[in-house]
């Protein structure tokens, strides 16, 4: 049997199609129902459907009386603020197209990418740095002004048009302009019983900021979507607490929010929790073993990029298989190509690959002004490695540049770093081919720990869980292990860092 899945999302993305107006559809039906709480230790700021579709109507029509048409690009550079969603889904609700970009950009950073963008708004946000761009820009006041005008009309149109732009992390070297379609939020769909099991009456508290694409994805759109409550803490706000206080159904967080809550010894206490959900990075078993004798709940993860959102995950449904990142989500079209480009047998690792006609797969780079799509045929490489079971669940074998070679054997360094993970001493870890002199690669095991562990005793501990091909000839005690703002590992610094004598 091939690693191939191709079953059709039913039903199809109704046409015309305005995002913003599907996502806020089910709340429409129940209008005074909490649509979002914004947590702090004194309380709760609290948004109701009826106020959130107002707001956001308002400032569709606010940005269409500064001159922007239907199409053009408006580049936020708002922060942890509800001006950041209300900014979002008004921008798409007016037909223009937001483009979502991280506060922590530095001024010559977000001028590249204006660059590219040709934006005819910029969004300021209190104290973000604005590009070099003859575009102009809105002030804070101004923007929340516009919640008092009257609503504009849902911009209906094709779903396959433009809808928002956002950029990759940029672990390739430099980040690209992602361009989605309206179709992409009906693509989520997959995920509502694929990932999350997700219910309207469900209250989910996302531990990441509004200005994320993950929170604005699992966090906010989708809740949203079905009708459901999102919670939002402040930053620094004590999780746990939050979760327990504010009855959180679902939580969402990357792995390193995890393994911070479980620093402490006690148990959570979260009644009505019923399960964690996981992405951005491989969730560590060690991790999902301490959450689970911790909460007694669950953490499902997912896999997926930003070019296509997540598309392989476990459910409650259907939990993962040990050793596996779960399954294709239902809908979803994908395989797992060899060097030829066709799909592989089923238990064999090549590159995990999305068909051009999946659901949720961008409409391309933005290259020149337009988006544009590089397909190998009719397939769209994610530049992941995986292997498909006789039964369809995937395993996820890491980066296809971030596979290390030792002695001509192909290792994951997620293999490595799930073994060494057992280490009791050993908090956080991350493992890289690196070249210590001109000639000679190797692997290397960077971990973080309280104190620097004897070599000889981690040279035995890996031996007694790894062959030896794939036991690291290096190990470095790192105070902490580089990560990008999203939280996702970056093996690749590691080793330049390493390389640069650093």
């Amino acid at each position: 049997m091939k690693a191939l899945i191709d079953t059709p999302l039913h039903p199809p993305c109704p046409a015309p199609f305005n995002m913003a107006q599907y996502v806020l559809a089910a709340g429409g039906q129940t209008p005074d129902k909490i649509a979002l709480q914004i947590l702090r230790a004194s309380g709760a700021e609290r948004w109701s459907y009826a106020r959130l579709i107002e707001a956001v109507r308002a400032t569709g029509t606010g940005l269409l009386r500064l001159g922007l048409v239907p199409g053009d690009r408006v580049l936020m550079r708002l922060g942890h603020t509800v001006d950041f969603p209300v900014a979002y889904l008004g921008a798409i609700a007016a037909g223009l197209v937001p483009v979502p970009t991280s506060t922590q950009l530095t001024g010559p950073e977000i001028t590249r990418m204006a660059a590219t963008l040709a934006p005819a708004l910029v969004l300021a946000g209190d104290g973000a740095a604005m590009p070099d761009h003859p575009a102009p820009v809105l002030a804070p006041d101004a923007l929340r002004a516009m919640q008092s005008l009257p609503p504009c009309d849902w911009h209906m149109g094709d779903p396959n048009r433009p809808g928002y732009i956002i950029y990759t992390s940029g672990s390739g070297g430099s980040p690209r302009a992602v361009v989605h379609a309206h179709r992409a939020i009906w693509a989520r769909r997959m995920m509502w019983d694929g990932w999350y099991g997700l219910t309207a009456e469900d209250r989910v508290l996302h531990a990441g900021a509004f200005n994320w694409t993950y929170t604005l994805g699992t966090g906010l759109m989708d809740p949203w979507a079905i009708g459901a409550t999102a919670l939002i803490p402040d930053p620094g706000a004590p999780l746990a607490l939050m979760l327990k206080r504010f009855d959180a159904t679902l939580f969402a967080a990357v792995p390193g929010v995890y393994r911070q809550m479980l620093k402490e010894p006690a148990r959570l206490a979260l009644p009505r929790l019923r399960h964690g959900l996981s992405a951005g990075e491989k969730l560590p078993e060690a991790t999902r073993e301490a959450w689970r004798a911790a909460t007694g709940t669950e953490i499902y993860e997912a896999l997926g990029m930003s070019e296509c959102s997540t598309y392989i995950s476990a459910s409650p449904a259907q939990p993962a298989a040990p050793g596996t990142a779960g399954r294709a989500q239902p809908g979803r079209r994908l395989a797992i190509l060899g060097p030829d480009l066709a799909p592989v047998a089923r238990g064999t690792e090549g590159v995990l690959a999305l068909h051009r006609d999946e659901p949720g797969l961008m409409l391309g780079y933005l290259e020149d002004g337009v988006p544009t799509l590089p397909l190998q045929g009719d397939w769209f490489l994610t530049g992941d490695r995986a292997l498909m079971s006789e039964d369809g669940a995937i395993s996820y074998l890491g980066r296809d540049d971030d596979m290390m070679n030792a002695g001509g054997f192909r290792v994951s360094p997620l293999e490595v770093e799930r073994a060494l993970m057992a280490h009791p001493a050993i908090h956080d870890i991350a493992c890289t081919e690196v070249s210590p002199r001109a000639g000679v690669s190797v692997i290397a095991a960077f971990y973080t720990a309280d104190t620097p562990l004897a070599e000889d005793a981690l040279q035995d501990f890996a031996a007694a869980h790894l062959a030896r091909y794939k036991q690291p000839r290096i190990y470095r005690h790192c105070d902490s292990l580089p990560r990008s703002a999203n939280g996702k590992l970056s093996r690749r610094a590691l080793r330049v860092a390493f390389e640069g004598g650093a």
